[in-house]
């Protein structure tokens, strides 16, 4: 049997029971384990399915064209979004220089933070209010103040950015898989998350679960350029690619 053929086989097992064991598509193909496992590893690098141990999982890949608006993702996964952004607080020591992501699960990081010297810089509008609040030691990057999310983006923030060197960035994202790496729907958020990063020590991207297996329009990062703080991993076959604390 050709090797497109044996693809096609194990793609149709996969869309009919969304799981497979290397067992059953031995069976199902005649072909060796051998040869199956070097066929899982092609159709994942395609981004075709998901290799886990004994076998394969369905990519779900579900696309996602529109962000919804900061009061709606305020109301969603709140109690896993507290513990994420307790864990991811507790990173941060008294000589950081931090960047804060815009986003819901960020600001909550602020929370935790209270009395903390570190050096607080961020692109969010929310975080920003709560640096005041808390009395902590804060700059907000210039630039287009993006409606729906209070997000600071364009050509004047990525340049802003440049002036800081970080030991740690702690960025929010929208969607996380394993070809796509992790993605937001905002090219120019995307942007601004990335040069973050690149002027960062450590990377930390704070994603719930339901962050995994979703595609939005922007890719930001490889899953290898950060660490992801989440409350409950889906698919373990993700910790092939990144380092994950699950809290």
């Amino acid at each position: 049997m050709l090797a497109e053929q044996r693809f096609e086989l194990i793609l149709r097992e996969l869309n009919a029971s969304r799981a497979a064991s290397v067992p059953r598509l031995c069976e199902l193909t005649g072909a060796s384990e051998a040869t199956i496992r070097r066929d899982l590893n092609t159709l994942a690098r395609q981004g075709r399915l998901n290799k886990v141990h004994g076998g394969a999982v369905l990519t779900n890949g579900e696309f996602q064209g529109e962000e919804p608006d900061v009061g709606t993702k305020t109301l969603l996964h709140q109690e896993e979004k507290e513990r994420i952004a307790r864990y991811a607080a507790s990173l941060v020591d008294n000589d950081d220089v931090v960047y804060i992501d815009a986003g819901t699960t960020t600001v909550r990081m602020m929370e935790h933070l209270r009395g903390c010297k570190a050096l607080f810089v961020t692109n969010g509008v929310a975080c920003a209010q709560r640096l005041l609040e808390l009395e902590l030691r804060g700059h907000v990057v210039g630039g287009w103040l993006k409606p729906g999310t209070g997000a600071v983006v364009g050509a004047e923030a990525l340049e802003g950015l440049e002036r800081y060197n970080f030991t740690k960035t702690f960025l929010g994202i929208n969607g996380i898989t394993v070809r796509q790496g992790f993605t937001t729907p905002d090219p120019e958020e995307a942007a601004v998350k990335r040069k973050a990063s690149q002027r960062a020590y450590l990377t930390y991207v704070l994603a719930d679960n339901s962050k995994f297996e979703k595609v939005t329009a922007a890719t930001v990062l490889p899953l290898e350029k950060a660490s992801i703080i989440t409350d409950r991993l889906p698919d373990r076959s993700y910790l092939e690619h990144t380092i994950i604390k699950e809290v």
